[in-house]
């Protein structure tokens, strides 16, 4: 249960380097990108967020970090990194993190935050879109380059970037309990709704017979659409897909990318996600 975790600022050296030795956990030894113990506590000292989340016996189980400063002229906060232990994932701990970030936040005065995604991570949209309430409106092809993380596995570092209005009904209600808040995979009703009446600018075609794992195969993105919400597929598990077939997992990142970045060049933004057993869905509305 979350409420078994206690989470707070980093204060020691010893807090900041669990935080590295889990980075490097997460993201394979010797992780290059890891943020250290120095640039943590000056985060800190500018209206950022270095905090961990610790269990019963005091063990680091989960962390978040971000930054405070200036984009587009407004003072906003970037969440950087989120990273919950395995064997503690699926426990709200996440949404947890970003909770506390957000009062930190809020705190002093701040109500855009924002943070990156691979948008072939359907764990990670649940969380950001469907618990959260996060919209996104900027599609990034390859981001931060190659890196040295296993986790990409040579399907290079498209993002999605996040952008979460914390002060606004929407977050406020998903992030309480009212009937239109989705948890547990259901959607809300609006969401639902939302779903129902998106057009299929990408589809899933069938399933791949040839690959060890029989997963599913992109459709041809459809560039054409003009309705006010349009829906975009993805494989639901992409860390099982690129073990068993990294030419299919290329083909689902070229084919998302090309549907999300055309719709979203055009003004539609990430409004919902569905997540499936074997394919997930976004729905982009037109942006108001």
């Amino acid at each position: 249960m979350s409420d078994a975790f206690t989470i707070r600022d980093f204060e020691t050296v010893e807090e900041y380097r669990g935080c590295v030795a889990l980075q490097e956990e997460t993201w394979g030894a010797g992780f290059s990108e890891s943020v250290s113990p120095a640039i943590q506590k000056v985060a800190q000292i500018l209206g950022g967020v270095a905090a961990g989340a610790y269990d019963a016996e005091g063990k680091l189980v989960g962390f978040v970090f971000g930054m405070t400063g200036l984009r587009g002229g407004e003072v906003v906060h970037w969440s950087d990194m989120l990273a919950v232990r395995a064997g503690t994932r699926d426990a709200g701990l996440g949404r947890r993190l970003k909770a506390y970030q957000r009062e930190k936040m809020l705190g002093l005065g701040i109500d855009r935050m924002f943070w990156t995604f691979d948008p072939l991570q359907s764990r990670n949209a649940h969380l950001n879109i469907t618990k959260l309430g996060a919209v996104v409106r900027e599609y990034v092809p390859d981001m931060y380059g190659d890196t040295d993380s296993p986790l990409h596995r040579g399907i290079g570092t498209d993002r999605f970037v996040a952008l979460w209005l914390m002060g606004s009904a929407r977050v406020v209600e998903r992030l309480g309990d009212g009937p239109d808040a989705p948890f547990g995979g259901a959607l809300g009703v609006r969401a639902a709704r939302a779903l129902r009446g998106a057009s299929p600018a990408l589809a899933p075609a069938g399933t791949d017979t040839d690959g060890a794992g029989q997963h599913p195969r992109p459709g041809d993105p459809d560039l054409g659409l003009a309705d006010d919400a349009v829906s975009v597929v993805i494989p639901s598990d992409v860390v099982r897909l690129m073990a068993d077939d990294t030419g299919l997992a290329v083909a689902w990142r070229v084919a998302t990318r090309a549907a999300l970045a055309h719709y979203m060049a055009r003004g539609y933004e990430v409004r919902e996600f569905d997540r499936g057993t074997t394919v997930s869905r976004y729905v982009l509305v037109r942006g108001e």
